[in-house]
Formats: structure tokens, C-alpha cells, sequence
């Protein structure tokens, strides 16, 4: 069970990366040594101590190492008074309702303690976090695991009951070490960081709820996500030891009379969903759901959302089937509604479509029923079909 939160602090509460490279870049001229973005960037993630133990070695420069740590420092706190904190879009705003959902949240960040304390007193967020740690406090920096392991014992959780944001690829590779899920926050004044080891890549905070971060740490954790409880079934992601439960469904004549792209075999068909299960739902957030009925626990069809091409349009397409044993008792209809509600409240979508065969009579009827409307005729995989859509 998801309990706990753990946000890095620079370039993913704020926006400092780029503040804290031309701070290193003033001290370095100061002691007439130039260096690009690219040299500052192998350090994002890393604490000041570590940037500064290895650009004595690597520039060869002549000073104590305490003396260059406090001159780093101290430009830092220059160019911040010169500029202010900058907090990323949305951040904020997920911070409080992160909270309000009742997680518990710590920083932990490479920077000093100071640093983090003026950073959540400015922006008026302390409350919601109850620990902040430094990597001053422990014995290695990120990469290492060291900070994200003592922030967990600060929560009183474990590594299985947290998720880690992070910018850096030392701070990924950190939260990894710790065993904890990582959300990689692609923050494009973070410079060239591979995060391909994170869990699920991010590009903006802005519209987050707390639903995603249940949403990751269950997929992360090999475990399907339900989408929707209605009063006789039950909508979920799919998992591997279902697929063989399809098969049947997808075997039955009347279920093929209106369905492409079935797999004769079921090697194909299982490894086909297999790749869907790993790919789909974690990269779009959605895909086709399995459709269980609450009486038998079985499952009884597929219902769900997908990125089409049609008619030379990118579409969001609704798409169902349901063994034919459970036609007649207004399941689709039933299914399709949740699916449209978790489409608009969950994911923000507002427009889809379905395309339906035109001697598909209960299909035609059930589209009707949901409010969506014919738009035009169309051939669509050979088929003489109708495009029906619906703003939500």
C-alpha cells in the first residue's frame, strides 16, 4: 500500500538547476577556470561537497576543499536573493492535495539543511511535510541510497510503501538502490539526464491528482489498477494470467462477426497481450480494460480507450466486446458509462469516437443509449462502418 512521498528538492519543487549552474560558474571564473552547462549537469543530483571534491581533482585547482565549499555556497545564496525560488508549475498545488489525501511527504535533497528550510518557508509549504533530510545527514550522496533510506525511516515506512520524484539520474539510480518506485521528472533546466531507469517518466506536474501516484505504485508492483466499480461489474487493467480468459471469448463466432485482428493461436494472442499489458496502460494511463462480473468473478469481456488513426484523424476510440452469453442484460451500456466517466474525471478527455459497422444493429443501439452522435460514413479496415463521437 502506497503510503508515503519523497520529492527531491532542486528542479523538482523548484526550478534551480539552472540558478545553482551559474553560481559554480562564478566561482570557477573567479578562480579563471571556465566550464560549460555540460560539466555542471554530470552533477545535478549530487550534493555540493561531491561537485566540489571532484573539480579540485578534474580542473586542477589550487584551494581547500572547505574554502571552495563555502564559496559555492555563498554565490548560491547570491544568485537565489538576485532571483527568488522559483517553484515548477503545479508543484505546489500537488503538494497540498498530496497531503490532504493523507500521505506523508519528506525532501530529500542534496542540498543543506538551511537551503531546504528557506526554500519550504518561502513557498509556504512546510506543513505539508513531515520530514526534511539532507544529504549532509548521511555518509554518501546520490547516487548512492543512503538519503532515501534514512528519509524512510524518518516516515516509519517502507521501501514497498514509497515513491520517489526525481530529476537527476543520480537521484533515480539513488531511489532504485533504495528499492523504492521513482517517478522521473523530466525537467528540461535539469540538463542532459537519463532517467530511463525511473518507473514513469513525467513532463509537468500541472493537473496531477493523487490517483496517478496509486496508479504507479501498483503497476510497479505487478499489481493491475482498477478503473471503475459499477453495480455489477468491476473494470481493471488486465494482468498476465487473465489473457487465457480471453481467448474463449475472443473464439466465439458472434464475438469475430465484428472483431479484427484476432490471433488464430493463443502463443500469439499471449504474447501480443503481454506487450499491451507492459506498454499500454503505464505509457497512455489507459487502453482496453478487462470487464469482470462481480457475481461470478470472471472475466466476461473487454472494454476501454485507444489512440487511433481515422479517417486521417487522431482519435481517442472507444472499443468493446463482451461474451455473447452476457448480450441483452445492458452491460455494455453499463461498462461504456464508467469508461467515459473515468475518461473525463480521471484523464481529461473530452472528445471520443467509435466506429461502428454498419450491420452492427446492438452496437449502433448501445452508442445511442450513451449519447453519442453519427457523424459521418466511413471505411474503416474494410468495413462500411459509422463514425459516432460525443463531447464529455
Amino acid at each position: 500500500m502506497l503510503k508515503a512521498i519523497i520529492f527531491d528538492m532542486d528542479g523538482v519543487i523548484i526550478d534551480s538547476e539552472e540558478q545553482h549552474n551559474r553560481a559554480a560558474q562564478r566561482v570557477f571564473q573567479s578562480h579563471g577556470i571556465t566550464v560549460d552547462a555540460d560539466y555542471h549537469a554530470k552533477f545535478v543530483g549530487t550534493s555540493t561537497r561531491n561537485l566540489v571534491q571532484t573539480s579540485i581533482q578534474e580542473l586542477g585547482l589550487d584551494i581547500a576543499e572547505d574554502t571552495l565549499y563555502e564559496e559555492m555556497n555563498l554565490e548560491k545564496k547570491k544568485v537565489l536573493a538576485e532571483e527568488g525560488y522559483v517553484p515548477l508549475p503545479g508543484v505546489v498545488d500537488l503538494i497540498r492535495q498530496l497531503a490532504q489525501e493523507g500521505f506523508k511527504l519528506a525532501i530529500a535533497s542534496s542540498s543543506i539543511p538551511n537551503d531546504i528550510k528557506e526554500v519550504v518557508k518561502a513557498l509556504k509549504i512546510r506543513k505539508y511535510f513531515h520530514q526534511l533530510v539532507s544529504s549532509t545527514q548521511v555518509t554518501h550522496p546520490k547516487p548512492a541510497p543512503d538519503i532515501f533510506a534514512l528519509a524512510l525511516k524518518e516516515l516509519g515506512v517502507n521501501a514497498s510503501e514509497a515513491i520517489v520524484i526525481e530529476d537527476s539520474e543520480h537521484g533515480v539510480q539513488a531511489a532504485k538502490a533504495a528499492g523504492i518506485t521513482c517517478v522521473g521528472y523530466l525537467n528540461p533546466n535539469s540538463g542532459k539526464q537519463d532517467l530511463g531507469c525511473a518507473d514513469v517518466l513525467l513532463e509537468s506536474f500541472e493537473g496531477l491528482t493523487p490517483s496517478f501516484f496509486y496508479h504507479v505504485h501498483q503497476r510497479s508492483h505487478g499489481k493491475p489498477i482498477t478503473i471503475a466499480s459499477t453495480k455489477r461489474l468491476l473494470i481493471r487493467e488486465l494482468a498476465v494470467e487473465d489473457i487465457k480468459e480471453l481467448y474463449p471469448i475472443y473464439q466465439d463466432p458472434d464475438v469475430r462477426r465484428f472483431i479484427d485482428d484476432i490471433d488464430e493461436y493463443m502463443d500469439k494472442e499471449m504474447e501480443k497481450q503481454k506487450a499491451y499489458i507492459k506498454n499500454v496502460y503505464s505509457f497512455y494511463g489507459y487502453g482496453l480494460w478487462g470487464v469482470f462480473s462481480k457475481t461470478s468473478g470472471g472475466l466476461i469481456g473487454r472494454c476501454g480507450i485507444e489512440n487511433q488513426i481515422i479517417d486521417g484523424r487522431e482519435e481517442i476510440m472507444l472499443s468493446y466486446l463482451l461474451d455473447s452469453n452476457h448480450w441483452g442484460y445492458g452491460y455494455a451500456l453499463e461498462c461504456c458509462k464508467a469508461v467515459f466517466a473515468y475518461a473525463q474525471e480521471e484523464l481529461n478527455i473530452h472528445r471520443i469516437v467509435a466506429v461502428i459497422d454498419q450491420n452492427n444493429i446492438r452496437s449502433i443501439h448501445t452508442a445511442k443509449n450513451l449519447g453519442m452522435k453519427p457523424e459521418k460514413e466511413i471505411v474503416y479496415k474494410n468495413r462500411n462502418s459509422i463514425l459516432y463521437s460525443i463531447q464529455l
